[in-house]
């Protein structure tokens, strides 16, 4: 018998505390569909995650009381929103009760004998995971998957299957607060991709070299028969393999020929891809990509995908097929709403580097239109002020900007003046609302960016545009 079925041979009851976050809550629906008991607590049990779980059968408690005690379950899982003080935490502890992070829980119990594909990277994680979910889909390899955000080729975010594969979306945040790692040590991947490194969560990493040292702690679990697909042109990951790495390794990066030098000096190493959107594999021609995904960053995303694919055994020309037919993933430039010409966007970028790519790629479909780029800079990183310097530069391809400054401890305003009458920044959800609709034009492009609800504002602005 497996580990998994020995612990099956009695229904074993996990208790998730924070269960409503998007990883917390994939683990609770694929232990549910496991065969787990799950039930689980959390301060924020509100739809949609609530109804996605309560839906599964997944018994939910708001707040963290401590009379969940009585629940006794046979292990508390224990996701990174927990902190100590928390009530029901400090009686887990104080009666040396079992509890386990959530990351070691899943790598434990339900990845062991899985050929685990993780993707990792600063920005891009979210979709390339799905492509290459999507990709190992369309195959026919019927992938289980877990992924911070909903492709739209699936619809969930979470699942687990009888197939070998299971594709990660591998978070170099910390574990726990008894397990400050990133959570992608524990998951032990035979393949993995590094899509790109910068400085970020400035609340637990000091610098830059702090993550690098992380992404090397997962560079050190990945098996010599495995693969680690890098991104060539980041002197970051460069210098993380350097510190050591003990299996294959192929890079990937765009290539544009018109800007290069011809002949023998163009380095044509690992996988690439032109202007014309043709995939190269040191040199040689693999196909052409045919989509409608927006920007470079996405490019360097699909050839990830492809690479990653190609380990676990989906031929390039396969793979190629899928991403034809790859919808993305909900909150990545997903139209929300066109009303009166005025066409509004959803997108989950947050960190300088990503706006950047994000407006960059709207300009280019959109051409000459204006762009109004609506930004709550609402990560850990962003409100502690770390990048606010870099948000000009970010938004330069936009024609105004509307910033939030609602719970910010730091001038938002005199962050974006050196873009001068083209930033408006208010701290009052209403007064923003009222200045977009105020500007907005017929045949503008509003793109709303923020990690989180942003208070509800594209469905408040497509009503008002409405009106």
């Amino acid at each position: 018998m497996t580990k998994l079925e020995l612990m099956m041979s009695k229904q074993t009851h996990i208790h998730i505390l924070g269960i409503c976050g998007t990883f917390m809550g994939g683990i609770a629906a694929i232990a549910k569909h496991a065969g787990f008991r799950v039930t689980g607590c959390d301060t924020n049990v509100y739809p949609p995650m609530s109804t996605q779980l309560e839906a599964q059968g997944i018994e939910l408690i708001s707040g963290f009381g401590t009379e969940q005690l009585e629940l006794n379950p046979d292990i508390y899982v224990i996701g990174n929103v927990v902190t100590r003080g928390n009530p029901l935490m400090e009686e887990i502890l104080n009666r040396n009760l079992p509890y386990v992070s959530g990351p070691q829980w899943l790598a434990d119990t339900l990845l062991r004998d899985r050929w685990v594909l993780g993707v990792a990277g600063t920005h891009g994680k979210t979709t390339t995971a799905s492509m290459l979910a999507w990709i190992l889909e369309h195959a026919g390899l019927n992938p289980g998957f877990l992924i911070g955000g909903v492709p739209q080729n699936f619809d969930i975010s979470a699942r687990l299957t009888e197939s070998p594969f299971f594709v990660i979306e591998a978070d170099e945040y910390d574990t726990a607060f008894f397990d400050k790692r990133s959570k992608f040590v524990h998951y032990h991947p035979r393949t993995v991709v590094l899509n790109n490194l910068e400085f970020d969560h400035a609340d637990i990493f000091a610098d830059l070299y702090a993550i690098e040292t992380q992404f090397h702690h997962l560079v050190r679990t990945v098996p010599g028969n495995g693969l680690v697909v890098a991104n060539g042109r980041e002197a970051s990951l460069e210098r993380v393999i350097k510190r050591g790495c003990w299996t294959p390794v192929e890079t990937f990066g765009l290539l544009h020929p018109s800007s290069l030098p011809k002949g023998e000096g163009v380095n044509t190493s690992g996988w690439q891809i032109d202007d014309e959107n043709r995939v190269t594999l040191n040199g040689q021609l693999q196909g052409v990509l045919n989509w409608d995904l927006l920007g470079e960053h996405n490019r360097m995303n699909a050839l990830a995908a492809l690479a990653a694919a190609r380990h676990a055994g989906v031929p390039v020309a396969l793979g190629l097929e899928a991403l034809g037919l790859f919808k993305n993933v909900k909150r990545r430039m997903e139209v929300k709403g066109v009303v009166n010409g005025i066409t509004v966007y959803d997108d989950f970028a947050h960190h300088p580097t990503a706006i950047d790519t994000t407006v960059a790629g709207l300009r280019h479909k959109v051409g000459t239109a204006r762009i109004l780029a609506v930004l709550e800079p609402r990560s850990n990183t962003m409100k502690l002020g770390v990048m606010k310097d870099a948000l000009p530069g970010s938004l330069k391809d936009a024609d105004l900007v509307f910033c939030y400054s609602g719970n910010l401890g730091w001038d938002a305003k005199g962050a974006l003046a050196p873009m001068g009458d083209k930033a408006v920044v208010l701290d009052d959800l209403d007064q923003l609302i009222e200045a977009i609709f105020t500007a907005a034009l017929p045949g503008d492009q509003i793109l709303v960016m923020s990690n989180g609800g942003f208070g509800g504002i594209h469905d408040k602005l497509l009503k008002k545009l409405d009106k």
